[in-house]
């Protein structure tokens, strides 16, 4: 595995490897900060391209897209309050708050430092333990999903500001969302009323950017219109300190650790991980009520632990040929156009692939880290752009984000009214974010749900009878009660 290791370094930093890799990374920060334009679009806008390449520098270039463009979705979360990419939504609970205090550089070079972290422990564990963590992802079925997606419903709660009650509203609007289109098991039209646009149900993507882009765009421009002069915020230039590096250390390992774990199992992908690991990083916190206000811990948590699934999604890709999240599944194609089969044999029959694209992942990783640091004086100058003629060029990017999901005029009606409905709620003091992990989660509790019942013929005893499905309902009652906890202490605090 060694000799293969080296071999494959060789290979990342050869003039063939290098310069794709480079750019590829370069692409996907820059296609992950513009809103709607996710990593896995990145991957597939680039497919094409690969056809007439080599079977290792093909690969690399679509994975350094992969892994720059859930970093670069971080850029427009902190800078603007707009999520790049949905992996970056827990992003901006703290990652904003950080920049509107004039801390931008610090909140980006501290997203920068986190996402590699994860993306390194993510690569390591890929290369160390590939096969037994394949195993383990395998035990997933339809029981031990739905209990996964109640236990990530549960961070509902924990996002849900001061008012939990508000928090839980906005939850149930999301999980209501869900419902609309064909049902997942009988496919019976449900809330479509007649509209053949809603038949495939509301896209996450439009509403991520209504709900965080124009609903954003809206309060701004609501400010320029009541102040009589607007004057561009100015930020300090000062990056992490030592002292920040060491407070996010362990909870960007730990996080790491986790976003591979979550990477590893089918269908879950890095918008899950990074919620998990935030409220992982909230409940384990020696001071949980900064979380939300400008925590480090938490945008630390948030990035190490969507660009740990990097890696651990290319585990059953690789070991199993089952893709982990939708860009491994753009990544299993490129791999069949090659002429090559994810699974055992091709550890065997392809080791100087395989190893070449675990190295070129170590690099890439790197060199995220580079130009984010080395990009952050360029980035912070987005801010300093007066909000007069920032706010059209959000609003615009937004729409056509919106439309090139689908290449849909219907899909810009959905952003423009949870944008509508997001600018409401933030002024009812509703938060936004309980009704995008809710869309994001609900299908998949249902329809787990209605498999486990079918599986057990209507019984709920597959609940406690799984061991992997009791543990995470166990851990879901664990996070409810702590956040209930929580939230009772801080009242008492306030009143005294």
């Amino acid at each position: 595995m060694f000799e293969y290791l080296i071999t494959g370094l060789a290979t990342a930093f050869s003039f063939s490897v290098l310069p794709v890799l480079f750019f590829g990374v370069l692409g996907g920060i820059i296609l992950g900060a513009l809103p709607g334009l996710t990593a896995t679009m990145g991957v597939a806008i680039l497919l094409p391209f690969t056809f007439g390449m080599e079977p290792t520098p093909a690969l690399v270039m679509l994975i350094g897209v992969y892994i720059g463009g859930i970093y670069g979705g971080s850029i427009s979360a902190i800078l603007l309050k707009t999520p790049g990419t949905p992996a970056s939504a827990a992003s901006v609970l703290d990652g904003h708050t950080l920049a509107s205090r004039g801390q931008a550089a610090r909140a980006l070079s501290i997203a920068g430092v986190a996402s590699f972290i994860g993306g390194l422990i993510s690569t390591i564990v890929l290369i160390a333990i590939a096969p037994k963590l394949a195993t383990f992802a395998l035990r997933f079925n339809a029981p031990e999903y739905f209990a996964l997606a109640v236990f990530g419903l549960t961070i509902i709660a924990s996002v849900s500001g001061t008012n939990i009650i508000k928090g839980l509203l906005a939850g149930t609007i999301g999980l209501l969302v869900c419902t609309v289109g064909l049902d997942p098991i009988s496919s019976v039209p449900r809330f479509t009323f007649g509209v053949l646009d809603l038949y495939s149900g509301i896209n996450v993507i439009p509403v991520l950017i209504g709900l965080f882009a124009l609903s954003e765009a809206l309060n701004q421009l609501e400010k320029i219109f009541s102040e009589k002069k607007t004057k561009a915020p100015e930020f300090d230039r000062k990056l992490l300190s030592k002292k920040d590096l060491k407070s996010i250390l362990p909870t960007a390992v730990k996080s790491g650790l986790m976003g591979t774990t979550i990477g590893s199992i089918p269908g879950a992908g890095a918008d899950i991980s990074a919620f998990v690991c935030y409220n992982e990083a909230k409940r384990s916190a020696k001071k949980p009520e900064e979380f939300g206000k400008g925590s480090i811990q938490g945008l630390a948590a948030a990035e190490a632990g969507n660009n740990g699934v990097t890696g651990g999604s290319l585990v059953p890709l690789l070991t199993l040929g089952v893709p982990g999240d939708a860009v491994s599944a753009v990544l299993l194609g490129a791999l069949i156009v090659q002429g090559l089969t994810p699974g055992p044999l091709l550890f065997s029959q392809n080791p100087e692939v395989v190893y070449g694209v675990f190295s070129s992942m170590l690099v890439a990783n790197l060199l995220m880290l580079v130009i984010a640091l080395i990009g952050i004086r360029f980035f912070c100058r987005i801010i300093e752009v007066p909000k007069i003629i920032l706010i059209p060029m959000i609003i615009f990017l937004s729409v056509i984000g919106a439309y090139a999901i689908n290449n849909s005029m219907f899909d810009i009606g959905i952003a423009l009214a949870f944008g509508l409905m997001g600018f409401i709620f933030n002024k009812l003091d509703i938060p936004s974010s309980p009704i995008l992990l809710a869309i994001i989660l609900g299908p998949m509790a249902e329809t787990n749900l209605r498999k486990s019942l079918l599986m057990y013929e209507g019984s709920w005893s597959f609940l406690y009878d799984r061991p992997i499905a009791l543990a995470f309902i166990v851990l879901a009652v664990f996070s409810v009660y702590s956040t209930m906890k929580m939230k009772k202490k801080q009242k008492e605090d306030a009143k005294l």
